[in-house]
């Protein structure tokens, strides 16, 4: 079947019947008169007239071609616009936007009773499910059951296949009988302690809360500078347990860290020579600036033959006094005892009960003498060993850091520096030898002069 459109670079035929394929005379241009716009149509949608009349249905210009597009310019013609497919409105009013807003509205009920359905549909599912979720927990409760049935009957079978004879059936049901025994019991002591535990922590909050009401009663009751230093202190408290947190954990990294710098060093020889060496020389630093100071401090024989000689001058003064006060001492310790037993004396002779009190009293009174005398001693010798233990402590520390300082300069140890420090540290041993021998010699020096000072005071006297 033949189509009744052409295609759009189409061009009609003119009335001499031949295509215009450049640009037609003037005078064959249609009048614009004899076109005409059919009524009852819209615009754009009617079809242009021909010199002869309209055309049918069936002619070549059944396109829909408007003579606003005819492509006729002064440069030539051009391929022609097609019409628009199929009418459409050109005014939008009122009723064309309700139209929209009808269709819009049913299609939103619509969807809203298809949401409401499956709504339903879902709530449905749901109490189903739960439904089925109950009756799958009995289900499961039955199966548990018939499960430990049915390792019943098993082992049952298994005994009457082997021929198990009924004492040792009965001996294992007695065994099995005592466990569940024991255990109900033990399940029956944690339960009480748990309960107890409960009733304990119940308490224990219960005298705490009571304690921090007094404790806000006693800060409501305060002057307002006593509650400013308070808050003062609450906050100080509580940035210092915040820095104890911090310390605490930077202490943990850096036990961490020592231990695994000590695990390195185990597995290493070399660090672990390192480290001896390292110690070693730090002791002898520490021997040899000891002896410098000794050496600094001690002047020419003659000042420390002087200073010896003035020395014990004062500790035989002093040794004269202390004696002095023994004898002194003992004649009033002697003249107190003759008291105390002329006054036994006299209280055996006159006193029965009294005298056994007395003598109750006395012996309360030495313990309480001894406890006295022997006071400032044991406290001595108290404090002798704090400070034993505080300089032990304060040394291990030091020691600690300085191992982690030694670590962190082994890392960046090589070969070659530890040659070096081996060196170094030989000739500092020879260094501290020959120290020592010098040391050695002036003691002996200073030991002639004063034994021969000793006897020529001897012979002078």
């Amino acid at each position: 079947m033949a189509s009744n459109h052409k295609p759009p670079s189409a061009r009609p035929i003119s009335r001499g019947g031949i295509g215009l394929t450049g640009r037609p005379p003037s005078g064959i241009r249609p009048p614009s008169a004899s076109i005409r716009v059919a009524t009852g149509m819209p615009p754009g949608t009617s079809r242009p007239a021909s010199r002869s009349g309209t055309m049918g249905p069936g002619g070549v210009l059944a396109s829909q071609i408007k003579v606003a597009d005819r492509p006729v310019t002064q440069q030539g013609l051009s391929g022609m616009k097609t019409g628009m497919k199929g009418p459409q409105r050109q005014i939008l009013d009122k009723s064309y936007y309700l139209g929209l807003l009808r269709s819009k509205i049913s299609e939103l009920t619509t969807e809203i009773n298809k949401l409401q359905k499956e709504i339903e549909m879902y709530n449905q599912e749901n109490s189903v499910y739960l439904s089925y979720e109950k009756r799958a927990e009995t289900l499961a409760v039955e199966i548990k059951e018939f499960q430990g049935q049915l390792a019943d009957y098993n082992m049952l079978v298994d005994k009457l296949n082997t021929n198990t004879e009924m004492e040792e059936v009965m001996n294992d049901y007695n065994m099995l009988k005592a466990q569940n025994d024991q255990e109900t019991q033990s399940m029956d002591i944690i339960f009480t302690e748990r309960q107890a535990k409960e009733k304990q922590i119940r308490r224990v909050e219960e005298e705490i809360e009571q304690e921090k009401q007094a404790a806000d009663g006693i800060i409501k009751n305060m002057s307002p500078e006593k509650q400013v230093k308070y808050i003062e202190m609450k906050t100080t408290n509580e940035k210092l347990l915040q820095e104890l947190d911090t310390l605490q954990q930077e202490l943990d990294s850096l036990n961490m860290k020592k231990e695994g710098l000590e695990t390195e060093i185990a597995h290493s020889q070399v660090k672990q020579e390192a480290v001896l060496l390292y110690e070693k020389l730090y002791e002898l630093e520490s021997h040899r600036d000891q002896m410098i100071a000794e050496d600094k401090s001690m002047g020419s024989p003659m000042e420390e033959r002087e200073r010896l000689l003035k020395q014990v001058k004062e500790d035989n003064q002093e040794i004269a006094g202390m004696e002095r006060q023994l004898t002194d001492i003992k004649e009033k310790i002697n003249q107190f005892n003759e008291e105390i037993r002329q006054l036994d004396m006299d209280l055996e002779e006159h006193q029965g009960e009294m005298n056994q009190k007395y003598k109750e009293l006395k012996k309360r009174e030495e313990n309480m003498d001894t406890f006295i005398e022997t006071f400032e001693e044991v406290k001595n010798q108290e404090l002798e060993r704090k400070a034993h233990i505080e300089s032990n402590i304060v040394a291990l520390l030091e020691h600690c850091s300085r191992n982690i300082n030694h670590m962190k300069q082994i890392s960046s140890i090589t070969n070659q520096e530890l040659k070096m420090m081996q060196e170094d540290l030989n000739f500092k041993s020879t260094e501290m030898q020959k120290s020592q021998s010098t040391a050695r010699n002036l003691t002996s020096v200073n030991v002639y002069s004063w034994t021969y000072r000793k006897w020529n005071s001897w012979k002078v006297k």
